[in-house]
């Protein structure tokens, strides 16, 4: 299967295996790019797609990126994929091959393995995610000083400082639910 193929299928999975969800695609993080992130109410979820013709040369480079920014990891991967697929992550990552149905066109989606939470997760690095102004929607929705004229870094040091970490994580997924595009569109 193609990349935007298996995109395809594994919005429609992800739509159906969870009640609430929003998909960011091709989300810079690092020196890489995710393919796909699943922001869930309590939770980020990092996805990497290897189609069939992709090779492995750049993964060890976005296992370190995706660890850095996600909560739980998977490698989705097509069905050439599906045998070598676990040597090539660390063992808290999942696994999810998509393939193509004989005779019918449809793709399956099986999770081959489930992710464990990742033990090298930073705070500091999602909440680099937010934009600004989101930033300072957490501070003000827990009373906390503006700082409008500090550097992102103190902000975001400032904030996980202050705020109970579950508490954090919650507010840091509603922003980006809530995240609007539409104000770099033209008028």
């Amino acid at each position: 299967m193609l990349e935007s193929e298996m995109k395809d299928a594994f919005f429609w999975y992800l739509d159906g295996v969870y009640e609430k969800v929003r998909v960011i695609e091709e989300k810079v993080i690092g020196k890489s790019r995710a393919d796909m992130v699943a922001v869930l109410p309590d939770r980020l979820i990092g996805f990497e797609l290897k189609s069939d013709s992709d090779s492995y040369q750049r993964l060890a480079t976005q296992i370190k990126d995706y660890d850095k920014y996600f909560d739980y990891n998977y490698l989705v991967v097509g069905k050439t994929h599906r045998k070598q697929a676990a040597k090539h992550v660390p063992n808290h990552w999942g696994i999810i091959c998509i393939s193509e149905v004989e005779d019918s066109g449809a793709a399956a989606v099986e999770t081959l393995k489930e992710a464990q939470p990742n033990p090298k997760l930073k705070m500091r690095w999602q909440m680099s995610l937010l934009w600004r102004s989101e930033m300072a929607n957490i501070q003000r929705l827990n009373g906390l000083y503006k700082y409008s004229g500090k550097k992102r870094l103190h902000v975001i040091n400032y904030i996980i400082e202050s705020v109970e970490k579950e508490l954090l994580k919650k507010q840091l997924c509603d922003e980006l639910f809530e995240r609007d595009y539409s104000v770099f569109e033209e008028n």
